[in-house]
């Protein structure tokens, strides 16, 4: 190798992959810990909104002045203290000059800002212009009076405060959040008349416990208003610890039978929330509701309005149900994660925090005070010496016109420091008037008075305690206002279930042979006049409600539940029930029920087994059905029956009618009420071997003692009277009677009431 390519490492420093990936990583990580995404407990901000507040405020960008373009403060922004991309730290200014964003806002924005529906919508900062608000005074007031640290900015050209020295607990009235590494901050808004209110509290009872404090902080007060339905307990919990969640509800009022809704949770998109009930409404999950409106204006910012089906419609149920199911109920996080006193970050409690910041607050008033005292003092001095050479004008002026360095002969000669002769140098000639004595004498007189208040409050915790306080009762007055999130401890939201947000209608649940499956309005349809595919047929029907639950039952004997609301209108043919759901392979659906949970229904097979069920323990979730029948091999069920009576067993009958043509009657007490199984011999079926052209149960009904039976053949009809039902009568488990000849190849039999 030649020596030109030698590498030389001297002079270079040597370290382990391991040390060096480990020290390069922590030290990004406390940098963005520290200066980007975790505010201060001082001034409440991070390093980019000081910088953007600090930026303005010498850009002469008070609330008194004109607005100015915001891209010159963002230019200033990253070009002397803030070496970070201009969206970035346009997008926190902007976010600092949205009313629904912060609760009390720092900046006042001129043009497109945003919008609560989306609040990333603002315009570019070349069009907007913006300006501090008033309430940016409460963290800049003190600035230039010794009240904080100035460091170098990031090319040490110029220096900038390292905080800002906030009048009031910024970081409790305008929240925070932030995502570090390895840790985030949420700080929730809160009210300032309240967290003023506390502060008192403390200032004069120092022991005051966070019972105590939560009596004038009762929560926090988001810009948005809405409800906060946390209950108290779980605040004060979550004040105690910093860490927990809470949940925010909207709020409304009914006019005209209509609900409006007035305030949305802590950002939450009005839009959004309209959208998330019409996708329930196109769903047709939400049939409660016959219209949707967003009335929001710019004299109501939130107006959305709900009108409900009809007048029947509970509105408190379904604001409850749109609390459960959509944004207008919102779950908060709160993480009281900042940076301290110490510099380092930490999760605090409420009690902390405040004592912290009034901790902070104290030592800022000290050295505000300490500032003006030695001001006070420099000028006193000054004023010393300027009364000195009023009195003694006439030899002054001689040293000054003769003497070619008159400085060190006044200092000599008047027992005078520098900064007093350079003092007198440099007085105009217009000021050696009498009136100039008078003015010294009232002004040292001001100043003295002055200096020994300033000592007197220095000297006394109580004395500085006191200014504190009225300075923050001072300021509540000024800014405060009233609380706009009210604290109503209500109930979790729950989410209606999809029967109850169905309105109750008579329905009909009609079943083809080929198991398509539709449903009609109305009881007094005729299934058989209803028209259906080529080569299928009717084959069952059952009545309910359109809330209930439709159950089929297939030749396997399991049974499957579908929302009878969600089964297709009778106006079609209906859909293939294999298509939502999943029988065995090769069975077929031989039967419908639906009701209330608690009607019974006799399902058996065609082996002339079966039993009653309640429909309840029928209803199952799962696509692949539950089972219910036990069927023998080569078997096959029975279309159910429904009870008819009242009560059970009562004065009801079972009908069963064999596949040669016998009819069989008997007490359906004699039957048992089973979940699933076998069930009793219902009719003697003498082969149970299922070869061609043996016996089977072919159908079967339960009626009443009054009733009559009707019997179905092909197209031909016939009723049996309940006189000559007793005919039939017997045991179960029975043959029973033959039919009429021409009567014995029955499809169905119906029950016919009495009336």
């Amino acid at each position: 190798m030649s020596k030109q390519n030698t590498l030389d490492f001297e002079g270079i420093e040597r370290m382990p992959l391991k040390d060096f990936t480990e020290k390069a990583y922590l030290d990004y990580s406390m940098y963005v810990i520290l200066d980007r995404a975790l505010p201060h407990i001082g001034d409440g901000l991070k390093p980019v909104q000081r910088r953007i507040v600090y930026a303005m405020s010498e850009l002469g960008l008070s609330a008194g002045s004109k607005h100015k373009k915001s891209a010159r403060t963002v230019g200033d922004v990253i070009g002397k203290f803030h070496p970070h991309g201009d969206s970035a730290c346009y997008e926190a200014m902007v976010h600092m000059a949205q009313g629904f964003s912060y609760r009390y806002p720092i900046v006042d924005g001129q043009g497109n800002w945003g919008s609560a529906d989306d609040p990333k919508s603002f315009a570019a900062m070349r069009y907007t212009e913006s300006r501090l608000r008033p309430y940016a005074a409460v963290l800049l007031a003190e600035l230039g009076e010794g009240t904080t640290d100035w460091i170098p900015n990031f090319d040490g050209t110029l220096k900038e405060p390292a905080l800002l020295p906030a009048q009031l607990p910024n970081l409790l009235l305008n929240g925070a959040t932030g995502i570090a590494v390895g840790m985030s901050t949420d700080v929730p808004p809160h009210n300032l008349g309240e967290i003023v209110k506390a502060l008192v509290k403390l200032l004069d009872e120092p022991k005051t416990t966070l019972s105590g404090l939560t009596r004038f902080i009762k929560g926090p007060d988001f810009p948005t208003g809405g409800e906060l339905v946390t209950p108290k307990a779980e605040v004060r919990r979550i004040y105690q610890t910093g860490n927990g969640t809470l949940r925010v509800r909207a709020t409304w009022e009914q006019e005209d039978g209509a609900v409006v809704v007035t305030t949305l949770p802590y950002q939450v998109s009005g839009s959004k929330v309209m959208e998330q009930i019409a996708a329930q409404m196109r769903a047709k999950k939400l049939p409660l509701v016959d219209d949707l409106r967003d009335e929001s204006d710019h004299e109501n910012p939130t107006r959305l309005v709900i009108v409900p089906k009809s007048g029947r419609v509970d509105l408190e149920q379904l604001m409850d149900h749109l609390f459960a199911t959509t944004d207008l109920e919102r779950t908060l996080r709160v993480n009281l994660n900042v940076i301290g006193l110490d510099g380092r970050p930490g999760v605090r409690g409420l009690k902390d925090l405040l004592v912290d910041w009034l901790q902070y607050r104290s030592d800022t008033v000290t050295r505000r005070l300490r500032y003006r005292l030695e001001r006070v003092e420099e000028r006193l001095h000054i004023l010393d010496g300027l009364l000195i050479a009023y009195l003694n004008i006439d030899k002054v002026i001689k040293i000054i016109r003769t003497e070619d360095e008159p400085k060190p002969v006044l200092m000599k000669r008047f027992k005078l420091s520098d900064a007093q002769a350079e003092a007198i140098l440099n007085l105009r000639l217009r000021h050696l008037a009498k009136l100039e004595e008078i003015k010294i004498r009232s002004e040292q007189d001001e100043l003295t008075e002055e200096r020994d208040e300033l000592s007197k409050l220095l000297r006394s915790k109580v004395r500085l305690r006191k200014l504190i306080r009225q300075e923050l009762l001072d300021l509540a007055e000024k800014h405060g206002d009233p609380r706009r999130t009210a604290i109503v401890e209500r109930e979790p939201a729950q989410a209606l279930a999809e029967t109850d947000l169905v309105p109750s209608e008579p329905v009909t649940v009609v079943l083809s042979a080929r198991g398509w499956a539709r449903a009609a309005k109305g009881h007094e349809i005729e299934p058989d006049s209803l028209n259906y595919k080529s080569g299928d047929s009717f084959l069952t029907a059952a009545r309910g409600r359109s809330n209930q639950q439709a159950v089929f039952l297939d030749s396997t004997g399991r049974a499957y539940s579908l929302p009878a609301h969600s089964l297709p209108s009778a106006r079609g043919q209906g859909e293939p029930l294999s298509g939502r759901l999943k029988p065995p392979d090769g069975a077929a659906f031989r039967g419908v029920m639906t009701g209330d949970e608690q009607t019974r229904w006799l399902v058996a097979s065609d082996s002339g087994y079966g039993f009653f069920v309640q429909l309840g323990e029928l209803f199952s979730r799962a696509r692949a059905g539950k089972t219910c029948l036990r069927v023998p091999g080569g078997g096959n069920v029975v279309v159910p029956a429904p009870f008819a009576g009242d009560e059970f067993p009562g004065e009801a009958l079972v009908a069963a009618v064999g596949s040669n043509g016998q009819l069989l009657t008997f007490w359906a007490e004699e039957l048992p009420e089973l979940a699933r199984g076998k069930g009793n011999k219902i009719i003697n079926i003498p082969s149970a071997k299922y070869k061609a052209g043996e016996e089977r149960m072919v159908c079967m009904a339960v009626f009443l003692e009054e009733d009559s039976l009707e019997v179905v053949s092909g197209k031909r009809k016939m009723i049996i009277k309940p006189a000559d039902l007793d005919h039939y009568f017997g045991e179960r488990g029975q043959r029973g009677k033959m039919l009429p000849r021409g009567w014995r190849k029955v499809e169905r039999i119906a029950r016919v009431t009495a009336d």
